[in-house]
């Protein structure tokens, strides 16, 4: 099975099904002599991690990481890092019920087309659980970004059309949907347990500020700064559409109101979304 591995000056491969024995990632081109600990990880997997509320899967997974290796001393070594999250809330009987069936959504007919067979015990590969693999190399990720002075910032924007109304970054860790505006969280939240109610869900919408990134970073034609992010992003199984600055809504634009003027001390706007001939 190929598409496991993303990248290549820094290169990630996850690995591991739903409920098998555990998930995990492969980071290769990491910088040696990075200080990085299994604390500094843990940290983002704490913030993923199921179970947390009653607006999330009820499914109970610590993911205590362990680094298997490419750490020496407390400092990476430069070969590649392996980060194990086993899995300890394995139940792949709660699928018996409905192993013979695709369910909609899930990726449950396609593996089958393609490959013969398929790990009806929550999708396998499929599952949203193969995320935890890439949270645990995103903060790797992270880490090295930081020896950059490059900054990311993630949160919820829109849940069941419910739409932030303002943007506050100290309220996003308060609140369990992670949203930037505290009165939106709260109607999302009972939206969301309204339509669970029903034996429904419904979508949202995270917008993703990234700053600090030095100008000409991306590749022209085919390895564009935006072309590579949404490479990433829409190979996430919930994500189906993406956008960069003004997005979709440019297409309503006149070219005289999209186009980002500069003066002196830089762009006015940024209808582009910081990435002009993708750089």
């Amino acid at each position: 099975m190929a598409g496991s591995t993303f990248g290549e000056r820094l290169k990630v491969t996850t690995f591991g099904e739903s409920h098998g024995e555990a998930v995990g990632a492969i980071v290769e081109g990491v910088t040696p002599g990075v200080e990085l600990d299994e604390a500094y990880i843990q940290v983002q997997m704490d913030r993923r991690r199921p179970g947390q509320s009653s607006v999330t899967t009820p499914r109970k997974e610590y993911d205590k990481i362990r680094i298997l290796s490419g750490l020496f001393e407390g400092r990476t070594t430069g070969t590649p890092l392996c980060i194990m999250l086993d899995n300890t809330d394995m139940r792949p009987s709660a699928y018996d019920d409905i192993k013979s069936m695709y369910r909609p959504g899930h990726a449950d007919f396609t593996y089958e087309k393609k490959y013969g067979v398929r790990d009806y015990r929550g999708s396998g590969r499929a599952s949203g659980r193969e995320t935890a693999a890439r949270v645990a190399a995103g903060a790797v990720a992270r880490k090295l970004l930081e020896h950059r002075n490059v900054k990311v910032l993630a949160y919820t924007t829109e849940i069941g059309g419910i739409r932030c109304g303002t943007f506050d970054p100290e309220v996003i860790e308060s609140n369990v949907v992670r949203a930037c505006d505290p009165a939106a969280a709260e109607r999302m939240v009972k939206r969301i347990k309204e339509l669970a109610a029903k034996g429904d869900s419904c979508g949202g919408i995270v917008e993703c500020r990234i700053s600090g990134v030095p100008a000409g970073l991306g590749e022209p034609v085919f390895d564009k700064l935006d072309a590579e992010l949404a490479k990433a992003m829409l190979s996430i199984g919930a994500v189906k559409g993406i956008e960069f600055g003004a997005g979709f809504q440019a297409a309503a634009m006149l070219g005289s109101e999209h186009n980002d003027q500069m003066d002196a001390s830089g762009f006015q706007t940024n209808h582009a979304g910081g990435v002009i001939g993708g750089s």
